[in-house]
């Protein structure tokens, strides 16, 4: 009986030690650095010889915990749980961000750098350039028919090829960037997966089936068409020489507001095109904004420029004003459209999207951000 006492008094000591040992004060409570802990405890380690002195300490140490020792212990617990809880979320975060693409999964292996080299498995660029082209194609209809599939059909081809020429280009020109910015460095040519011949060579491949696709059109839109290569080219240099590439990136993705029309009419009617184009851009000055609040940090340790660093604390106020003139600007277009109420629910639900997105971005958050990003594809 007097052994089990013995040992019963050694356990308690044991566990008040083990406690105290994750802590460097000894009470979370009444902090106290007269206390000392050792994480490796024997609760079989005394002595017949000294028991008496170890069981005034025992006492002593069961006397100075006895008040918060539950405290502790369930502190101590929930600090473990949550630790727990934080690497499962870091774990979890991770494995999402290393999920293969489609391009990845079902692509043969030669391929794949291609893919990744044209954003294949990132669509949202694809969508953005897209939607210009069918706001105007629609635009065009007759009143009471639907848009011509046939053009549609093309310029989402159209969408598709010259997006991935464009980062095409981008990745060739901006290849020493890249390298230096956590997200863009596993590109192919900056990682080096490509060679900047082979990425040329892609570029020539990707235009001449542009070209197949605008020589379908008529001959004022092949005019129009080519002119915007002069933009697609220029634009990832930009942002070495102003605070507004994204301003440039809107004039150039935004091109198709005006092609749509041209490819449907023989012409254009500014009076319905030119603010169809400058909803575009100032739709893109909002959305490119938010998306480049990703790379801020990186951007200033680069030295490249962008309207995130421009506008700084200030961004929601712009985007903001971005954001009306854009929708201004849509119903101003389909007011010269002579457009009926359908048009104008549309922009309604787009106005609420809009504002839903500028109100309630996290722009110190880079998931936030990219998730505000790619809703701009619905």
């Amino acid at each position: 009986m007097a052994l089990y006492r013995r040992l019963s008094g050694n356990r308690h000591v044991f566990r008040r030690h083990s406690i105290a040992a994750l802590y460097s004060s000894g009470d979370l409570t009444n902090p106290s650095p007269n206390v000392l802990h050792s994480p490796l405890i024997n609760p079989f380690q005394f002595s017949s010889s000294d028991d008496h002195n170890h069981t005034l300490n025992s006492r002593k140490l069961l006397t100075f915990y006895s008040p918060h020792s539950s405290r502790i212990e369930l502190s101590g617990f929930r600090q473990v749980l949550h630790f727990s809880t934080l690497a499962n979320s870091e774990e979890k975060k991770k494995n999402e961000q290393q999920k293969p693409s489609w391009v990845d999964t079902y692509l043969p292996q030669k391929i794949r750098p291609y893919a990744h080299l044209a954003r294949l498995d990132k669509p949202i660029g694809t969508w953005l350039l897209a939607w210009p082209c069918m706001w105007s194609i629609a635009l065009a209809a007759p009143p009471g028919s639907l848009p011509d599939l046939k053009m549609m059909t093309l310029f989402g081809c159209g969408a598709l090829l010259l997006r991935g020429a464009g980062c095409t280009v981008n990745d060739l020109l901006d290849r020493d960037i890249d390298t230096k910015v956590e997200r863009t460095r596993s590109r192919p040519i900056a990682s080096g997966v490509l060679t900047p011949f082979q990425g040329l060579t892609f570029l020539g491949f990707q235009l001449l089936l542009g070209l197949g696709i605008l020589l379908q059109l008529n001959n004022y839109s092949r005019i129009l068409g080519a002119s915007s290569l002069l933009l697609v080219f220029s634009y990832p240099l930009m942002k070495r020489f102003t605070f507004w590439p994204q301003a440039f990136l809107g004039l150039t993705f935004n091109w198709g507001a005006l092609l749509g029309w041209a490819a449907i009419k023989g012409s254009i009617d500014p009076a319905v095109v030119l603010p169809l184009y400058a909803s575009g851009v100032f739709w893109t000055l909002v959305y490119d904004t938010i998306y480049a609040h990703q790379d801020k940090e990186d951007d200033l340790k680069v030295g490249v420029k962008s309207t995130a660093l421009r506008f700084g604390d200030s961004t929601k106020e712009w985007i903001s004003g971005f954001g009306l003139a854009c929708i201004s600007s849509l119903a101003l277009s389909g007011i010269n459209a002579d457009i009926g109420w359908p048009y104008y629910a549309f922009l309604t639900a787009a106005s609420g999207q809009l504002a839903w997105q500028i109100w309630t971005v996290d722009l110190s958050s880079r998931a936030d951000c990219n998730r505000k990003y790619v809703s701009n594809s619905n």
